[in-house]
């Protein structure tokens, strides 16, 4: 699989592809949430700047769109290749927000003597959140 991505990456979809699917999965939960906060920031971003002068040509505040524009693109394309390493994986792209790469992954408790006690699933999915359950 071959991916030239337009922004400068921390990482290659190669690299991508060799994670386990709960880290990828919990940084695309991360950078969705980041990508949420930045489109508020932008909207009350451009708000300001349609104000009257010396809000519409503040420097700085125009500097932080453009800058925002840019770390929106990164994130954005950073998602997309972390979603083709799942599908990589044989992750299937589902159709519902509800069920968008939700993975059942077990977690071990650790007792004080560092020793594991029994498996508990959970449910993680993009949106970061964990469900405890039983899921067949």
């Amino acid at each position: 699989m071959e991916f030239s991505p337009r922004y400068s990456q921390p990482f290659t979809l190669e690299e991508a592809i060799h994670l386990d699917l709960p880290v990828i999965t919990e940084e695309i939960a991360r950078l969705e949430n980041s990508l949420l906060h930045l489109g508020q920031t932008q909207e009350e971003l451009r708000e300001y700047t349609k104000g009257p002068p010396p809000s519409s040509q503040d420097p700085d505040i125009l500097q932080a769109i453009e800058e925002n524009e840019i770390t929106i693109g990164s994130q954005q394309e950073r998602v997309l290749m972390l979603k083709l390493a799942l599908t990589h994986k044989g992750v299937p792209e589902s159709s519902g927000a509800h069920y968008d790469f939700a993975l059942s992954v077990t977690n071990h408790d650790t007792s004080l003597n560092g020793r594991n006690t029994s498996p508990t699933n959970e449910r993680v999915t993009s949106e970061g959140t964990e469900e405890d359950g039983v899921y067949l």
